[in-house]
């Protein structure tokens, strides 16, 4: 891979965590204006004078950092519909203030393959042990130009606090649908194995059919596809599972096909891009048919990301410090069988970066953060390449933390990639720098990141967005 360097162009600072970097046109307007979305609530674009407010929903979004600081709830998603210059619908995904609970369990969970007790957990009494509620809602700005809420799509109860995705709400430019991005539910190696459930709203990819009226503006409080009213399944199609995290979905035009992108945030090894072109969606009322059967319904073109058996490329290990040497990793097969079980059927990723890596050109990363597809001319490197980001380097020599730009592309044989980290020109002084976020505009050619100079969402003003300039 070519070694590329870019500068960092600062757009906006001084903001809260941004969350969703995108673009759209405003009803009326001429030029494509920059949305970002924070992750406490607020929704500002670049006018013509300025960072201007679109909307802020501060109020609606559930109390964030009570545990610390750290944070993966709040204002996670926000997609224009395709529309939008005519229409004025947008769609927005947040968890809900008041909605706070106990959590689906009172500990850490620790899976140990010598005790099967710990490998088959249930999420059980859910309508009272969970940890929040996320909701999908459609709204419109009216043609006195302020939003307004106009339904409830989805309205999901969480078992933990965190993997909950992040930019989760992206139109696909295939189907027209709203796609949304839903993580495994949280804590760590998905406790309840929600993800490869069919049956389990969490860790999918779904679309959402926003064109189809179900004359329901606020669905009951669920977690699983056949809690859901009869009109509100027959909305949805499952395009993948097996996610762990994602942070959102990008889509690249190639010929009269689409590519899509997205990255699956890992939990102790690897951060994965996986990409694919062709698939086949099922609807949500065939999986529930299947299920009240007692029959597997065909997946014949159903993506599999493999977790939780599969963390990337590698079966999901649990790791451990080696007692005879600190410098070495012990590393044992967390779920075997379904390792096994997955093994076949699960896609490989486009291309990995691990949390340890010894190679000087590579580095250790933390968490990936933003995948988006660049068509753009301008950094001729990049040109019909996905570009990532990762929350935080692990070197332990740099201090303070700074995040990482890398890339890559789809090989011509489809085989594992390797990446290139990209080199910046911009000095952050002693102030951190985790990149949170990684947008685009409409056609592709822009690239904009956003920076947060904390890990705590309660720490506020610390943010910066920047365009990814030559």
């Amino acid at each position: 891979m070519t070694k590329v360097k870019v500068r960092l162009r600062p757009i906006v600072n001084r903001i809260n965590l941004p969350t969703v970097l995108k673009t759209t046109i405003l009803p009326g307007d001429s030029m494509e204006r920059l949305f970002i979305a924070t992750q406490i609530g607020e929704i500002f674009y670049i006018g013509n004078s300025g960072l201007r407010t679109f909307l802020d929903i501060r109020p609606r979004i559930i109390k964030l950092g009570a545990s610390g600081g750290y944070d993966e709830r709040g204002l996670l998603g926000l997609a224009f519909h395709p529309a939008f210059y005519s229409n004025g619908l947008f769609y927005l995904h947040y968890s809900i203030a008041g909605t706070q609970g106990p959590g689906a369990r009172p500990e850490s969970f620790n899976p140990n393959p010598c005790d099967p007790n710990t490998l088959n957990l249930r999420w059980t009494n859910r309508d009272k042990q969970y940890d929040h509620i996320d909701t999908v809602e459609e709204w419109i700005l009216q043609s006195n130009g302020q939003p307004k809420k106009r339904r409830t799509l989805l309205n999901l109860r969480r078992p933990f606090s965190n993997h909950n995705g992040v930019n989760s709400l992206n139109f696909s430019p295939e189907t027209g649908k709203l796609v949304l991005t839903t993580g495994d539910g949280g804590s760590g190696y998905d406790p309840f194995n929600l993800s490869q459930d069919d049956m389990e709203i969490a860790g999918k990819i779904i679309e959402i059919d926003v064109y189809r009226n179900t004359s329901i503006s606020n669905p009951p409080e669920v977690t699983r596809f056949n809690e859901l009213p009869a009109p509100i399944q027959e909305t949805l199609t499952v395009i993948a599972k097996g996610v762990r995290n994602i942070p959102g979905i990008s889509f690249q035009k190639y010929y009269n096909q689409y590519i899509k992108y997205a990255g699956n945030v890992g939990q102790d090894l690897v951060e994965s891009i996986f990409s694919f072109v062709h698939y086949k969606p099922i609807p949500v009322t065939q999986l529930i048919q299947a299920s009240f059967i007692n029959s597997e319904p065909a997946q014949e073109g159903l993506i599999n990301f493999g977790w939780r058996g599969w963390e990337g490329a590698f079966p999901a290990s649990i790791i451990r410090g080696c007692s005879a040497n600190p410098k070495l990793d012990e590393k044992t097969i967390a779920y075997y069988n379904e390792a096994i079980k997955t093994a076949v059927r699960r896609l490989q990723p486009l291309t990995s970066y691990y949390h340890k890596d010894p190679r000087p050109d590579k580095f250790a990363g933390t968490a990936i953060t933003g995948v988006q597809a660049y068509m753009g001319r301008e950094i001729p490197a990049f040109t019909g390449s996905v570009v990532f980001t990762d929350l935080a380097r692990k070197e332990e020599s740099q201090t303070p933390v700074k995040g990482v730009l890398a890339y890559t592309r789809v090989r011509q044989d489809c085989k594992l990639n390797d990446f290139s980290v990209i080199e910046t020109d911009y000095h952050f002084g002693s102030q951190s720098a985790y990149y949170v976020s990684l947008g685009t505009n409409l056609n592709q050619t822009r690239l904009y990141l956003g920076v947060y100079g904390s890990m705590k969402v309660t720490d506020f003003n610390q943010g910066t967005v920047f365009e990814i300039v030559p």
